[in-house]
């Protein structure tokens, strides 16, 4: 089975984004801040949306739009500058966390904007990284030699990765931070209130996707597995088949079909799992 990188799909707090096989791009969900307002940007090769955790009970989010160019595109909740991100050139790579935006560029350093409080934007020094992604207060950059990198909150040692090794992936979630090594197994470190880092016993995994209390697994047969809160039925993703990409929000799980259809379990309030009639999503 051909597997599809994460960046087709992204799943906010309340919305959920997925790129067309035309480049275009749909989205569902909350978009009280216009973070939904995607329906003119073409063609568009990744896409990420702004999360945080439920407890901070906010629909304040953002969706950034990767164009095959390099140029980077974004809509929605800008309090910290988050989405100015027009200047930006050589992207090949974005991820979104809470209030800011991070973009890995071709010559293998990273640039980011938006909210630095606990110094989740200190990523200036960084060189030689292949992908990054942004949990709500912490940045994790994978590097080409299979180790990875890590900025900001480090309150319960989600930062903590230095002793990681044969990474293929990074995931980065509110207080956790999940590594995909190149056997198929993981490593995790942080939080562990929900039991999101019971993870050690997974194999043959291909991608990885992390919410704001739970970890998901994509499988090298297409099925999905999920371990953590399932107080909004995220985790219900054990009965998914023929499965090619994953994403998941703060209390939602996202997953694209090899068909290019898609499939969402959890929180739905705003919508934000409505995608039954989703077709033609980009699956190459």
């Amino acid at each position: 089975m051909k597997f599809t990188p994460k960046s087709t799909l992204a799943a906010g707090i309340r919305h959920t984004v997925a790129i067309k096989s035309d480049g275009s791009v749909i989205a569902v969900g909350d978009n009280k801040v216009g973070q939904c307002d995607v329906q003119n940007w073409r063609d568009i090769v990744a896409v990420a949306a702004g999360n945080v955790h439920m407890a901070t009970n906010t629909g304040n989010a953002h969706t950034v739009g990767l164009k095959k160019d390099g140029t980077v595109m974004a809509v929605g909740w800008n309090k910290h500058h988050q989405c100015d991100v027009n200047d930006w050139q050589d992207i090949i790579s974005v991820a979104a966390g809470w209030g800011r935006t991070i973009g890995l560029k071709s010559d293998g350093t990273v640039v980011a904007v938006g909210r630095n409080n606990e110094g989740q934007c200190n990523v200036n020094g960084w060189h030689d990284i292949v992908a990054v992604s942004a949990g709500d207060w912490h940045t994790v950059g994978l590097k080409s030699d299979g180790t990875a990198v890590a900025t900001g909150n480090n309150r319960y040692g989600q930062c903590e990765i230095d002793d990681w090794h044969n990474l293929v992936a990074v995931a980065a979630g509110y207080l956790h931070t999940v590594g995909l090594k190149s056997d198929g197994t993981l490593v995790a470190v942080g939080s562990n209130k929900h039991n999101q880092l019971n993870i050690s016993k997974w194999h043959d995994v291909v991608a990885i996707a992390v919410g704001s209390y739970h970890t998901v697994g994509l499988k090298t047969d297409g099925t999905v597995i999920s371990v953590g809160s399932n107080n909004q039925g995220q985790c219900n993703v054990h009965n998914w088949r023929d499965i090619i990409a994953i994403t998941a929000g703060c209390a939602h799980t996202v997953g694209l079909k090899s068909n290019g259809t898609v499939v969402a379990v959890g929180n739905n309030r705003y919508g934000q799992c409505e995608v039954s009639n989703w077709q033609g999503i980009h699956t190459n």
